[in-house]
């Protein structure tokens, strides 16, 4: 009474395997995203924001000549290089996740569009 559409136990060994080689390549993935250093940067670089690849902030760097720009520059110019460094940071773990798991998508929050 073969006929209840579950899989041989050949099938579901191979999918217990697939689903522990992503595991151990996702902790592999986690720890790379936690030490790269992804820069953004606002229109002209004078604004810079690096994050790691899990969007963690690291550091900041201003260009001493936007300090004498008017308050509102300053803060649209900081606010375009969290945004870009966020973009780009978001992109790289989204291309990463695929990678790891062969384009199958996980419909992870904060992963898809």
């Amino acid at each position: 009474m073969a006929g209840f559409g579950l899989p041989n136990f050949g099938q579901l060994t191979e999918a217990f395997k697939k689903a522990q080689q992503i595991q151990q390549n996702a902790q592999k993935l986690q720890e790379e995203l936690e030490v790269m250093e992804i820069e953004g940067t606002n229109d002209d670089n004078r604004a810079k924001i690096w994050v790691s690849g899990n969007q963690k902030p690291l550091r900041v760097e201003i260009d001493p000549s936007l300090l004498s720009e008017e308050q509102e520059i300053i803060e649209e110019a900081i606010l375009n290089a969290m945004k870009s460094a966020h973009e780009v940071s978001t992109s790289t773990m989204q291309e990463r996740m695929e990678d790891l798991t062969g384009g199958f998508k996980l419909n992870l929050p904060g992963m898809g569009d």
